[in-house]
């Protein structure tokens, strides 16, 4: 809070590339009073359109920032103030604010990515955090740590959380090997044991649900808990479409429409994304690799890895997590799963919940590592 009184609300940075974003609509009027994680604006940037929430709590005095404008990260969007606060004393923090910049060594070095030679093959992965109980997220088919943007920073308040690019994925190893389960599963298993963790919580999305759950299942000692987020492995049914047109596709007009079917609201899929996605998919052996991992997992339009007649066995905490209108795997497998895996289907979101609702998602994960963790003190 600044001297006066007065609370900023800046621009975030959400994820690795994000330098600025576009103002598309505010949520809350001036003088409304906020709490800490309201939805109070939406914003676009080059990769995704989001909501951003307020960190304070407070009446809503000035939207600073208007629709349509560009805003760097850091800058002020709006300021909050008791109502005691003159309209003076507010029009002068706003002529007298100076960004705090973002690029002072500890807050980089934070967002810089590392590299590991896991088996022979080059990992990327980013670390956020530091103690506690330490956390993987992993991603989905066709997807990166960039998934997780929403919900990184979120999750590192008060441990150590890691991100990975799969083999196949990012800017890991385009090696994929046989393009198995076992082979991803494998891979995290000798990554984990190079960064000296000998158990982690792991959170999945889709693929990566599969590959938490999986190892769960063969090395419960290693796994804390599993949030399965939108999982693949628990039902063979899935739009084997989106996954066909993600491998094939290779101009926009092609993968556009699979991208826009990750969402329940499709504006929030955004040009650039579609673009990177392209232009990650023309790099050497990135078609041959999601092409070998699609046929390990889904044939004759369904998946192949299935996982729900082992659920009984499962030793792991854990919990899932599904949108309700997702398109991709639908959110019935989250029903009649066994009564020690809690289940939150989240309403009017899609297959990229995690994105879509990421407050209810951060709290939910947030929620059920602390049980899970408070369990074993």
């Amino acid at each position: 809070m600044g001297s006066d009184g007065i609370q900023k609300l800046t621009m975030p940075k959400w994820g690795l590339s994000m330098t600025h974003g576009t103002v598309i609509e505010w949520l809350v009027p001036e003088g409304a009073e906020i709490v800490a994680g309201l939805e109070i604006l939406e914003v676009e940037t080059e990769k995704i359109t989001g909501c951003v929430e307020s960190p304070i709590n407070g009446t809503l005095r000035r939207h600073v920032a208007t629709p349509g404008q560009d805003i760097p990260i850091g800058g002020l969007l709006a300021v909050a103030a008791d109502p005691s606060v003159s309209d003076d004393q507010i029009a002068h923090f706003i002529e007298s604010y100076v960004p705090e910049t973002i690029a002072d060594e500890s807050a980089s070095d934070d967002l810089v990515p590392e590299f590991a030679d896991v088996g022979g093959r080059r990992l990327r992965y980013l670390k956020q955090g530091e103690g506690g109980q330490a956390v993987v997220l992993i991603h989905g088919f066709a997807g990166s740590l960039d998934n997780w943007l929403f919900n990184h920073v979120p999750l590192a308040q008060q441990r150590a959380v890691y991100a990975l690019d799969l083999p196949g994925h990012g800017q890991s190893s385009k090696d994929v090997g046989d393009g198995s389960l076992e082979m991803l599963i494998g891979t995290l298993h000798d990554w984990l044991d190079m960064l000296g963790l000998p158990s982690v919580h792991l959170v999945g999305h889709s693929l990566g649900g599969a590959v938490a759950l999986g190892m769960a299942l063969q090395d419960p000692d290693r796994v804390r808990s599993c949030t399965l987020i939108a999982s693949a492995a628990l039902g063979p049914e899935i739009d084997v479409g989106y996954v066909e047109g993600v491998v094939e596709a290779n101009r926009r007009k092609q993968l556009k429409p699979c991208l826009e079917r990750l969402f329940a609201d499709p504006r929030r899929m955004t040009r650039q994304l579609v673009d990177e996605l392209l232009k990650f998919k023309r790099l050497d052996g990135v078609r041959d690799a999601l092409s070998k991992l699609a046929e390990n997992f889904v044939v004759n339009g369904e998946q192949v890895v299935v996982f729900r007649n082992e659920l009984d066995q499962l030793q792991t905490p854990t919990q899932v997590i599904w949108g309700n209108e997702d398109l991709i795997i639908p959110s019935s497998h989250a029903e009649d799963l066994p009564d020690l895996i809690s289940v939150e289907v989240l309403a009017d979101c899609g297959h990229m919940v995690q994105m879509e609702a990421a407050r209810e998602v951060n709290q939910l994960i947030l929620s059920f590592l602390e049980k899970t963790d408070s369990r074993e003190r």
